[in-house]
């Protein structure tokens, strides 16, 4: 386990940061970090697909190689960029998510804080950065540095307008048995805080797009994606698919905390949908 300290404490503590010290990432901490998306282990996701992390370190937002890295005035005084790389599929962009967020969360651990960017970022400047494959592209970056403690009112004024602190309530995004009965958090059982950590989890804009359904004997957690029409169809990719990962990052995280051992599997449920937004992703099996 690559994490020291409670990883249910860790997702509660973390939280998007925009606004950094000028202080450069330490020495120690950037070899860390070089050690970590070096480590393939580090970015296979659940199914096995793998794509890659970039460290690019930064002097006022130009990298070493010149090229200057835009985030649209979002972000004040980034240390380094983690750009991602991974390939445009379904499942390429759930499982890059899932190995993202891990990183996010270990690195609030060190406390290097994150901002997941998806769609608020330059993204011909960091591909003239990163050496890009076929079939590659950048579905997000984070920014990262040490918080700067006296955060900037555009900053607290940003989390407002997209109500990063405002989480949908259990009835609105997980069900027991059918999508036709809410989920109780007293009738979760042994998944009760690995439901929670995603529904406290990062999404784009706050969204929120998963929807959980547990089944009636607990022992699968079905995961599904209710899709915000046109949200992202400008950018070429489906950014919801990387709320997803992170979803399933911190399910399976908070399961391995609790020793709830499960493996993931596609089971392509036999259940009526609430509408046709709702797509179906993975499942949890309990073992």
């Amino acid at each position: 386990m690559i994490f020291e300290k409670s990883i249910k404490e860790t997702m509660k503590k973390r939280q998007s940061v925009r606004n950094f010290d000028t202080q450069n990432i330490k020495d120690a901490h950037a070899k860390r970090i070089n050690e970590y998306i070096s480590n393939e282990d580090n970015l296979v996701g659940p199914f096995g697909s793998k794509g890659r992390i970039e460290f690019i370190q930064v002097t006022n937002n130009v990298s070493d190689k010149g090229i200057k890295l835009g985030t649209y005035g979002f972000i004040k005084n980034p240390q380094a960029y983690l750009a991602g790389v991974a390939e445009n599929s379904k499942y390429s962009l759930v499982e890059f998510a899932y190995t993202f967020q891990k990183l996010v969360l270990w690195l609030t651990e060190l406390e290097i804080g994150t901002c997941w960017m998806g769609g608020t970022f330059n993204r011909n400047s960091f591909e003239q950065e990163i050496q890009l494959e076929d079939g590659e592209f950048i579905p997000c970056i984070t920014p990262i540095g040490y918080p700067n403690q006296k955060q900037r009112v555009f900053d607290k004024a940003l989390r407002y307008v997209v109500k990063a602190d405002n989480k949908k309530p259990w009835d609105k995004l997980f069900y027991d048995s059918t999508f036709d009965v809410a989920l109780n958090k007293e009738n979760a059982g042994l998944l009760e805080i690995p439901i929670e950590m995603v529904r406290i989890g990062p999404s784009a804009s706050n969204k929120q797009p998963w929807r959980l359904l547990l089944s009636s004997d607990r022992k699968v957690c079905h995961f599904y994606i209710e899709h915000t029409p046109n949200y992202s169809s400008k950018l070429g990719y489906d950014m919801q698919l990387l709320d997803m990962g992170i979803a399933m990052c911190q399910f399976e995280l908070a399961c391995k905390e609790l020793d709830i051992k499960g493996r993931w599997s596609v089971e392509k449920p036999d259940l009526l949908l609430p509408n046709e937004q709702t797509e179906y992703i993975a499942s949890w099996i309990i073992l």
